[in-house]
């Protein structure tokens, strides 16, 4: 190839990409996450569980003994407004890829992403160390899968 043919493809190569930029830069805005509403500054994460076949009554017991304990006394220092947990209502319901769910409503973003205090807590709350790491061990190995979604509310007056 000669310069000239080289200096023009590159020259075209370098207009392609800069129109694409924009085309980039839109699709990135339509796939971009929701940004929260402003009027409403708690903030909800979803926490979903998907316990392995035979072990969800297991499961609950160990999150209602060693954890929600830990979830409640947060929510008394007013990190979080709200702990509300869900089972399906029937086996498979929707695509059935989870079995458990927590729903914590924190009182704003910087409690949502700041220091939760669980280590001090945990420590008050079970003097038996070694009993309550076993314990939350076994919750753990009995998970097929766990996964948090913390949401954005989105609101659609006025749109």
């Amino acid at each position: 190839m000669s310069r000239r043919r080289v200096g023009a493809w590159v020259v075209g190569l370098a207009a392609w990409s800069l129109l694409g930029a924009g085309n980039v830069r839109e699709a990135a805005a339509l796939q971009a996450p929701a940004s929260q509403t402003a009027g409403n500054a708690e903030r909800t994460v979803w926490y979903f569980y998907k316990v392995k076949w035979g072990h969800q009554d297991e499961f609950v017991e160990l999150f209602k003994k060693n954890h929600l304990p830990v979830l409640k006394a947060q929510q008394e220092t007013g990190r979080m407004t709200a702990v509300r947990t869900f089972v399906p209502t029937y086996h498979g319901d929707g695509r059935a890829d989870w079995t458990f769910a927590v729903a914590i409503t924190f009182r704003d973003s910087a409690a949502m992403t700041g220091p939760s205090g669980e280590d001090a807590i945990v420590k008050r709350l079970y003097p038996d160390q070694a009993t309550f790491k076993k314990e939350e061990q076994r919750r753990f190995e009995i998970l097929d899968a766990h996964w948090d979604v913390p949401l954005n509310e989105l609101s659609l007056q006025g749109r």
